[in-house]
């Protein structure tokens, strides 16, 4: 495909990408992850992914897209903002990661990344691409960067200078060349807050996590018949699902914007949780209220235990 054409596909693509809500869109070329692929082996031999063992599984094709779409060409990476408006009290009350706030990021995501491959396919003729939301072994970050969305900062969260790092990563993989960004510098310089921040040490130095230490792995990673180890009990904060201090307090998210999307907004049932009712939630109401939200992933027993272990004082 000559360049021109090229230069014409990537603008259509960007462009249908910002009308599908979208906020930003950067494209990287499909290839081997060959700077990762030592650093991902050394982590998990580490054993820094804890119980999560599908990080074990794919190790391939974790580092090359060819193995995930027959041909790829092109990896197109897209961010979708879910800073939200305002956030849950804390008052008498335990606290939920903001990606949480509303309907699963999966849904909402999926469906329109599936419209924007059908746009493709539509204006470039026969194509083939997977869509992907996390779900599968694709290093989202890594890729996001290579497409100058961002830099992974010292937490390992991917920031962008713009609107911070309250974001949704997500993938088009597609056998098409188009015209590839390039990636941007690390701006982190010499701050160290996210780090200093973390009450259980997770971030064991800069770029460096120990997942098995996290309170988000604890909280929705950690199977529900599972105990969190005594020795992080009253380091939690009132965390229950998720953890966002190291974004928190990162000075980038002074940039943050509230979302623009509907399905974001905060559950209504969400919203009049405090501490009591979480403690006397029922599975009925647990099902009913959280139907399609992304706390189903810790299953009632697996808050239960959350609940419990943040109530212990240490």
């Amino acid at each position: 495909m000559n360049f021109a054409k090229r230069q014409h596909y990537t603008q259509l693509v960007k462009q249908k990408a910002y009308e599908l809500g979208f906020n930003f869109c950067g494209i990287a070329k499909a290839e081997f992850l060959e700077e990762e692929a030592p650093r991902l082996e050394k982590w998990l031999r580490e054993g820094k992914h804890g119980q999560m063992q599908y990080m074990e599984n794919h190790f391939d094709k974790r580092l090359n897209p060819q193995l995930l779409v027959e041909g790829a060409k092109s990896v197109i990476s897209l961010l979708l903002n879910y800073f939200p408006k305002q956030v849950l009290s804390c008052e008498n009350n335990y606290k939920i990661s903001k990606y949480a706030y509303g309907k699963d990021y999966h849904l909402v995501i999926k469906d329109k990344l599936k419209k924007l491959l059908a746009f493709m396919k539509e204006q470039i003729g026969q194509i083939n691409g997977r869509a992907f939301v996390d779900s599968a072994p694709v290093m989202d970050k890594v890729w996001a960067k290579k497409s100058g969305l961002g830099w992974i900062g010292k937490h390992t969260n991917l920031i962008n200078r713009k609107i911070g790092s309250f974001f949704f990563i997500a993938e088009l993989i597609v056998d098409i060349e188009l015209i590839y960004d390039t990636p941007i510098q690390d701006y982190c310089g010499t701050c160290t807050r996210c780090i200093d921040a973390c009450p259980t040490q997770a971030i064991t130095q800069p770029y460096g996590l120990d997942a098995s230490k996290c309170i988000s792995y604890f909280t929705i990673e950690l199977k529900e018949n599972m105990p969190i180890p005594s020795e992080f009990e009253g380091k939690f904060e009132n965390w229950i699902f998720g953890c966002d201090i190291c974004q928190d307090i990162c000075p980038w998210n002074r940039f943050a914007l509230p979302h623009q999307v509907q399905e974001f907004e905060i559950l209504q049932g969400l919203k009049t949780m405090r501490k009591k009712e979480w403690q006397e939630i029922t599975e009925e109401t647990f099902q009913q209220v959280f139907k399609h939200s992304p706390l189903k992933r810790a299953k009632l027993k697996g808050l239960q235990r959350n609940i419990a272990f943040v109530e212990k004082k240490g």
